[in-house]
């Protein structure tokens, strides 16, 4: 793989500066083409458009215009879509929306931590596990990447 293609769909431009500066400071094996979009109707229609789907979408739940439950629904009925591993990337956690998810067809979710340190270990460990897994769904125990809060998941 020559370069990673990774797409962030979120609303928060903090949060969006940050995931770049995690990206950029990581240094993986290969490059890494990242985009942003900042709700789900760009998400979507840059979906539509793109001739060269993102490898890795991290996509926020709550996003204006159209949340990430919607598009997660949308992306999974395009058969389109089915190469981009889908990491859900909130703040929040409810294990009852956590499964939810993941029997919507997410690849792995990721509480967004309060430390930049836990965001970088987090990001990294998503990345790999998705490209050692060659973007294959875990199991529903594997589906949470660890953060110092959830370490016991």
């Amino acid at each position: 793989m020559k370069a990673l293609r990774v797409l962030l769909a979120d609303d928060d431009i903090d949060d969006c500066n940050l995931f770049k500066e995690v990206l950029d400071s990581i240094g993986t094996k290969s490059a890494i083409n990242f985009t942003t979009v900042s709700d789900g109707i760009q998400l979507m229609q840059l979906l539509e458009n793109k001739k060269r789907l993102p490898h890795i979408l991290f996509l926020d739940l709550n996003m204006p215009r159209k949340n990430g439950f919607d598009c997660l629904e949308e992306i999974q009925r395009n058969e389109k879509y089915k190469p981009v591993a889908i990491i859900i990337f909130s703040t929040s956690f409810n294990p009852d929306i956590v499964n939810m998810l993941y029997q919507n067809g997410a690849h792995f979710y990721i509480q967004k931590p309060s430390r930049v340190t836990d965001l970088k270990k987090a990001i990294q460990k998503a990345l790999a596990l998705t490209i050692e897994r060659k973007f294959i769904r875990p199991s529903r125990d594997k589906f949470v990447v660890n953060t110092p809060a959830h370490s016991a998941m």
